[in-house]
């Protein structure tokens, strides 16, 4: 598979495993909002730990620009998905600050982990 198709694949999957996971806990979101959020980062460490490791097994060299690059490509692509669903009208509807307060934040998990891998990982090879 080609590595651009790659890159936003699994950032899409990423998003996909969290959003499918946040539609069938939602009633927690109103029942036991701290489980609910509690959950949540836990599911988008998991997926992006998945995905980071199956994008560096094949790698050989530039680690540390991969864990950056694909960290603020997943990042992206995750904010672009979710802001329309969250700003536009819709169920879901909120402010853009509420949004960032609420849950643009939990997504800084991803380039934290791609980013950490791609740093331990340039310094196991040299």
């Amino acid at each position: 598979m080609k590595t651009h198709l790659k890159v936003v694949l699994f950032g899409f999957l990423i998003w996909l495993i969290a959003f499918a996971v946040a539609a069938m806990i939602f009633p927690l979101r109103t029942s036991q909002r701290p489980l609910f959020e509690s959950i949540m980062p836990v599911v988008i460490t998991v997926s992006t730990v998945l995905f980071a490791v199956l994008y560096f097994r094949n790698l050989k060299a530039g680690f540390r620009q991969k864990g950056i690059l694909i960290g603020v490509v997943w990042l992206i692509i995750n904010l672009a998905i979710d802001l329309p669903l969250f700003l536009l009208e819709s169920p879901m509807q909120m402010s853009f600050a509420d949004y960032i307060m609420d849950i643009g934040v939990t997504y800084l998990i991803i380039p934290v982990i791609t980013i950490g891998f791609g740093f331990l990982l340039e310094r196991k090879v040299s």
